[in-house]
């Protein structure tokens, strides 16, 4: 019976472990956009190896009622990337794929989501 419960417990934590090492990374690269700083002056932002899969909400255009969105993205990540017109990844759209090109300044977007796809 001891056996029985040992190899249960085991097998129980294995599946633990194997879950939680497979749950979330970085996505190695950077993601870059413009915005309109308190100023009225365009500014770059870029980020560095992003938690993956996941929502990003850009600070500097988070609110819609005080900021403009955020423009022009560039992912230059090794995965797939969606980016919204909303926070909280809602909204409009648009897929930008790994290592692309940077996009037009006609591309708004207030949140990213990250999707692990590579």
């Amino acid at each position: 019976m001891r056996l029985r419960y040992a190899t249960a417990a085991a097998f129980g934590a294995l599946a633990l472990l194997v879950t939680q090492s497979a749950s979330a990374s970085a996505a190695a690269g950077d993601f870059s956009y413009k915005f309109i700083g308190s100023d009225g002056a365009p500014q770059s932002v870029t980020l560095h190896d992003l938690q993956s899969p996941g929502c990003v909400a850009l600070p500097e255009t988070a609110d819609p009622s005080s900021s403009a969105p955020a423009f022009a993205p560039h992912n230059d990540t090794d995965e797939w990337v969606m980016v919204f017109t909303e926070p909280d990844c809602t909204g409009d759209s648009w897929t930008l794929r790994p290592h692309g090109h940077p996009t037009t300044e006609r591309l708004a977007l207030r949140s990213v989501f990250l999707t692990g796809r590579h």
